[in-house]
């Protein structure tokens, strides 16, 4: 599949030269898991709202790698001849991309990862991963009052997803009563979190409570348990995204998200690759909070394009 290349001039895409600004940023070169998805479309606005007041002339490349390593890599290697100044990474694959991460650095490109780790970048914005799983199986343990059950579903391996199921078994720690069960891979996806909690309802008790490393895993959970006709399980996820509002708005399984701002965590990798360029490496990792999205504090969350992620903390 050719690699789609998204130009935004409505934004920030202008054809022609300006005086580069104390930023030095002229060219940018985005490359994301898939743009059709909301989550990456709300970083991307924020990028590039971000480049567009440091220069209002800059030129912005926002392309979907569909989370192909391939695509992604054709991507990268484009974006170098192109000469951008600055590449925001949503890698496909965390350690194979990392040839290219060095090849664009050596050709004097600041690389910043977005969303997950990638090998040799310059540096990283991401959603503090690990206070996702705390916070929501926290919240989780405290509605089972202590007691039963708890499944932890998988999802792909990538350091996002080992990041919130590692804050998960620190905040159950806390609860010795509360039994976690390692649950299959639901892949990052809706029909994964379904296929994933059929397999596990075969062969483990049922559980109290579901873990999903995002929402849309969550989602697909909640499909399998009400075809079990396990309709007392809380479910509760990481994400805050439009299908979790709207699922929150209604009576159902899932109880909690925790939230990240996609539209910051562009915002902040434009700052933190300006920084870089501009030689301050005192700060190479940003991580932007998260918090608890339920049913209690609906009404005053601002969803995928707010600054902060949620009204309340936990």
């Amino acid at each position: 599949m050719q690699a789609s290349r998204v130009f935004l001039p409505a934004l920030a895409l202008l054809a022609f030269a300006a005086p580069a600004p104390a930023a030095g940023l002229s060219r940018i070169g985005i490359s994301l898991g898939a743009l059709d998805n909301p989550f990456y479309q709300a970083l991307a606005r924020g990028a590039i709202q971000a480049a567009h007041r440091l220069n209002p002339a800059v030129r912005i490349t926002s392309q979907s790698a569909n989370f192909t390593l391939a695509q992604q890599e054709r991507q990268l290697r484009q974006l170098i001849d192109d000469k951008v100044d600055l590449i925001l990474l949503g890698a496909a694959d965390s350690r194979a991309v990392a040839p290219l991460v060095r090849q664009a650095r050596a050709a004097g490109i600041t690389v910043v990862a977005v969303d997950v780790d990638a090998s040799d970048v310059d540096g990283t914005v991401k959603s503090d991963n690990h206070q996702a799983g705390e916070i929501v199986c926290r919240y989780l343990a405290k509605r089972l009052n202590g007691r039963g059950t708890l499944l932890i579903q998988g999802g792909p391996p990538v350091s996002s997803v080992s990041d919130r199921i590692s804050g998960c078994r620190a905040a159950l720690a806390a609860f010795p009563h509360i039994r976690p069960e390692t649950g299959g891979n639901g892949l990052g996806s809706s029909l994964g979190g379904q296929r994933a909690m059929q397999d596990d309802l075969a062969r483990l008790p049922r559980p109290n409570a579901v873990f999903a490393i995002n929402d849309r895993q969550a989602l697909g959970a909640e499909k399998a348990l009400r075809a079990a006709g396990a309709s007392q399980v809380m479910i509760g996820s990481v994400d805050g995204s439009p299908d979790i509002e709207r699922a929150l708005r209604l009576p159902g399984l899932i109880v909690a998200s925790a939230s990240q701002s996609p539209y910051k965590i562009g915002r902040e990798a434009v700052r933190l690759g300006v920084r870089l360029r501009g030689g301050d490496a005192s700060t190479r990792l940003v991580t932007v909070p998260v918090a608890l999205v339920t049913r209690d504090n609906l009404s005053r969350y601002q969803g995928w394009q707010a600054a902060m992620p949620a009204p309340d903390k936990p």
